[in-house]
């Protein structure tokens, strides 16, 4: 559980592609750039490709939480900002809006990206507010009634970086983005290698069969 003092609270998305690309067209993106729902990682001919980033839903375990505590406490605060920098990244500032956090890395570091606000403008934007909480209501789980509820589940997004190849973690409730190590000449994020990434946190939780996986793909009309 994040111990982060948040200054707004969102009703949380459901994992589900049909609700990330209604907050996507809300968001502005055109309607060729679409998340598609993984149903299976072992039938390769099954996966969306190419992949331009990848969203990971998955339970925040005590397992996860001390891995995670472990792992940050090496990590320094991210402070890097402007266009020289690997990868934009944002700063979660809003309870329960991973999902959506998810989807901003995941379109400000592909060839979907657009003009994105800032972190301190998404927390005073109504209008982005609405768009979110409609999308958090279109889904088929029970939404809770209290946005200020914790829950168990926690977004992160795949991405790799057009300035240096890398691949990179992304987690608005993380210290800063997270360099994986592995360097890929390949756009696409359900090759082997970066999705070597995935199959490390299911490993992680082996007897827990609660992850969803989504991929973000041009599907031009």
């Amino acid at each position: 559980m994040s111990s982060t003092h948040y200054s707004k609270h969102f009703l949380p998305l459901e994992s589900n592609a049909d609700v990330f690309n209604q907050l996507l067209r809300a968001l502005g993106i055109s309607p060729d750039i679409v998340f598609e729902d993984i149903f299976t990682l072992d039938e390769p001919d099954f996966l969306p490709r190419p992949a331009l980033a990848v969203v990971l839903i998955f339970p925040t375990t005590e397992r996860y939480e001390a891995h995670k505590s472990q792992a940050e406490a090496t990590r320094t605060a991210y402070s890097g900002s402007g266009p020289d920098e690997p990868v934009v990244w944002f700063k979660q500032t809003i309870n329960n809006a991973c999902g959506m956090y998810a989807i901003l890395h995941a379109v400000c570091n592909s060839r979907a990206r657009q003009h994105t606000q800032p972190t301190k403008l998404l927390e005073l934007s109504d209008e982005l507010e609405q768009a979110h909480a409609a999308a958090a209501q279109g889904g088929d789980s029970a939404v809770p009634l209290n946005a200020e509820d914790e829950v168990d589940f926690h977004y992160v997004c795949f991405v790799r970086s057009d300035k240096d190849g890398h691949i990179y973690e992304l987690d608005g409730d993380s210290k800063g983005p997270i360099d994986t190590g592995i360097l890929t000449d390949v756009c696409d994020l359900l090759a082997p290698e970066p999705l070597s990434l995935v199959k490390r946190y299911l490993d992680q939780e082996e007897d827990n069969v609660n992850f969803n996986l989504m991929a973000l793909v041009h599907r031009p009309s």
